[in-house]
């Protein structure tokens, strides 16, 4: 190639894909033009390939962001999950799971299990195979729920807020039972249930079984309510063992009785 000036069509060619921040095509330019040079490709081929590298890079992009407004923890995936520590994991069944079919019903999941067991991770890559599908997914924890909810209804636009939570075509709902949760609170849950029962998907995250709902909403009329709603359409994953964060150290083995 010889030498180039400012008004050369290369330069301004180069000078368009920066502006347009089309970085992969511009950082691909070079070989492609030498290619179409030497004869190895034709120029609709060369156009093909390096804006599809493109159209590569801005979905990842998208993709990347959707997660992030999700409002996911972390990033996990089935493929991250250790099922070999964690043998009592229905794998089947949470494989099943990832294919959503399960939202196309408007069912629910609940993963219940004591802390550390997986619960979390389970539910985030369930919904970041959602959002990866096209679904809206919307990630928070119990608590931080119930306070939001709550500051909503102190400034009156709980309609509002409830609707935004309604909206998302799967609300995961991490560690629920890790606090309890007061009379308002539980009105508040029940209301939130009750607008996506049958319309929506809600995943559920709790290392308490819903015997012990009445503990965490503080009577059983309050647990009930909540547990029907949920549990009507729903699949229900059981984890025992141990805790993942406790998995690089040894199970203490017990001492024989002299």
């Amino acid at each position: 190639m010889g030498a180039l000036n400012e008004s050369s069509p290369y330069l301004r060619a180069q000078a368009n894909l920066s502006e347009l921040k089309l970085d992969r095509m511009s950082a691909a330019m070079p070989d492609y033009v030498r290619m179409v040079a030497d004869g190895d490709r034709d120029f609709a081929q060369a156009m093909a390939e390096m804006t599809d590298s493109e159209v590569v890079a801005r979905r990842e992009r998208v993709m990347r962001q959707r997660i992030r407004s999700s409002g996911f923890p972390y990033v996990k995936t089935l493929a991250d999950f250790d099922w070999s520590f964690q043998p009592s994991v229905p794998r089947a069944k949470v494989e099943e799971l990832a294919t959503l079919r399960f939202m196309d019903s408007a069912e629910n999941v609940l993963l219940v299990g004591s802390p550390g067991v997986g619960k979390t991770h389970l539910a985030v890559a369930l919904g970041i195979e959602a959002v990866k599908a096209g679904r809206e997914g919307r990630f928070t924890d119990c608590a931080r729920l119930v306070d939001d909810l709550k500051d909503a209804q102190a400034r009156g636009i709980l309609k509002n807020r409830l609707k935004y939570y309604a909206h998302s075509k799967l609300l995961i709902i991490d560690e629920l039972g890790y606090l309890d949760i007061d009379e308002r609170g539980a009105d508040l849950m029940f209301q939130l249930v009750s607008t996506r029962y049958e319309q929506r998907s809600t995943i559920i995250t709790t290392n308490v079984g819903i015997g012990g709902w009445a503990k965490v909403f503080g009577d059983d009329v309050s647990a009930s309510a909540i547990a029907d709603r949920i549990c009507h359409h729903c699949h229900i994953v059981r984890i025992t063992g141990r805790s993942y964060r406790l998995k690089d150290i040894p199970v203490e083995r017990k001492m024989k009785e002299e």
